[in-house]
């Protein structure tokens, strides 16, 4: 069962589970990205006000300090022979009233202004006092930044202001590429954020969807393995109930029908902790080839003879289970190991080197099977195991669990004389 199928109350609030835990990061990265997003943009504007400012007070200042007094009239006799005058940003010395002294301007002309825009500047920072910047429109509508600062004559009066101005177009430019591009990476590292917080909030409650499908995986293996022998065991019962003749008949059926049901709820439970990881192996040194030669003698003799092979090989193992994995490939070489027509399964068990062979003579193994003979309710046959057939198709999945969990190796294959063969690897102790 992929946990892509599972279906129910609680996986699909697990899966609501997931969109919530993905919307709240998302949503958490996005209020950020909107907080740093307009931070960023603001501060660049501001630094390009700043540089601008700086850019216009390189010109304004050394102006100023070439404007003298002499008898009481301003002197600007010395700012055309400055070379501020032939470069940019362009600059002018403004009158606060046109009546004070006339206008002088830079020769460069890198922008054109209007006059009357410079008169407005000039006014507004001899009535403060203080320099004044602004964003302004050149002739040709090309943005601009203007700064004017005034100056006083020889009676401590604010009388002009030496005005400078240059084109921020291409700082317009490069601030609104700078938002764009601020949008785009924030839109893109939203789109990264959700997809991020997508995976990481699956990696979060995959513990929970493992808990939740091998609890779904047990209910529908009980339910599997059990419906048959239930309805045998409830049938067995009235029948005995309507007919007390046939109960000392029943009777012996009814006790192995039970027993069979206890083996069944106990391999479900096996491979449903080892699936879990809750069932924890007790290693320790084992001596192989003592341990399989336990488990042939207690297995029932009836409708099987067995011929073992051992020579001395220590393993480190959990025994309980190890045992328990045995156990249920000899059954099976018990169940489906028999030639066709004969009375007893001949089965043929060799240990040595850590490596358990079970060869038996029946039909051997389908083809068609391949690999799936260990899933669960796979049989040898390559049917669906039922407990009809006194397989519960659980068995071998058992096995493949315990041995890969001891790190061996499991195999099965065909003879050539006819027969399946089991081979299980185990790490030896050296």
């Amino acid at each position: 069962m992929s946990r892509r199928g599972m279906r129910g109350p609680s996986a699909d609030n697990l899966r609501r589970l997931r969109w919530w835990l993905t919307v709240l990061f998302t949503a958490i990265n996005t209020v950020a990205l909107i907080i740093l997003a307009p931070v960023i943009i603001i501060l660049d504007a501001q630094r390009t006000d700043a540089q601008l400012d700086n850019n216009l007070s390189v010109v304004v200042e050394p102006v100023l300090r070439l404007i003298d007094e002499h008898n009481d009239a301003l002197v600007t006799a010395r700012v055309p022979a400055d070379p501020l005058t032939a470069d940019c940003p362009d600059f002018a010395v403004m009158p606060g009233r046109p009546s004070d002294f006339p206008a002088r301007f830079s020769t460069r002309g890198c922008v054109k202004v209007d006059q009357q825009l410079l008169a407005g500047i000039t006014a507004d920072a001899v009535r403060d006092g203080v320099q004044v910047s602004a964003d302004k429109k050149a002739l040709n509508g090309d943005p601009i930044r203007v700064a004017a600062k005034p100056f006083k004559d020889s009676s401590n009066q604010y009388v002009g202001a030496v005005v400078a101005w240059e084109n921020t177009q291409p700082q317009a430019d490069r601030h609104q590429k700078l938002t764009i591009a601020v949008l785009v990476v924030c839109a893109i590292l939203i789109g990264a954020a959700a997809l991020l917080s997508y995976w990481l909030s699956g990696r979060a409650i995959r513990p929970a969807m493992a808990a939740l499908e091998q609890q779904e995986t047990l209910l529908a293996e009980t339910a599997h393995d059990l419906r048959t022998p239930v309805a045998a065991l409830r049938a067995l019962a009235e029948t005995a109930a309507r007919d007390p003749e046939q109960r000392a008949e029943l009777l012996p059926r009814t006790v192995r029908l039970a027993g069979r049901m206890g083996d069944i709820i106990d391999g479900l439970l096996v491979r449903a902790r080892l699936a879990a990881g809750v069932e924890h192996l007790a290693m320790q040194p084992v001596w192989l080839d003592q341990l399989v030669a336990g488990v042939v003698e207690d297995l029932p003799t009836e409708g099987a003879r067995f011929s073992l092979v051992t020579a001395p090989t220590m393993v480190k193992a959990d025994p309980t289970l190890l045992q328990r994995a045995i156990g249920n490939v000899l059954g099976n070489a018990m169940r489906h190991g028999r030639t066709p027509g004969a009375d007893q399964a001949i089965i043929t068990v060799t240990v040595a080197d850590g490596r358990i062979t079970v060869a038996d003579q029946g039909p051997g193994i389908d083809p068609a099977v391949g690999a799936d003979l260990f899933d669960p309710y796979t049989t040898g046959d390559g049917t669906t195991g039922t407990t009809g057939g006194g397989s519960t198709g659980l068995g071998l999945s058992i096995v493949r669990w315990v041995v890969l969990a001891h790190g061996g190796d499991l195999k099965v294959y065909n003879a050539d004389e006819g027969g399946a063969i089991f081979e299980i690897q185990l790490p030896t102790v050296q």
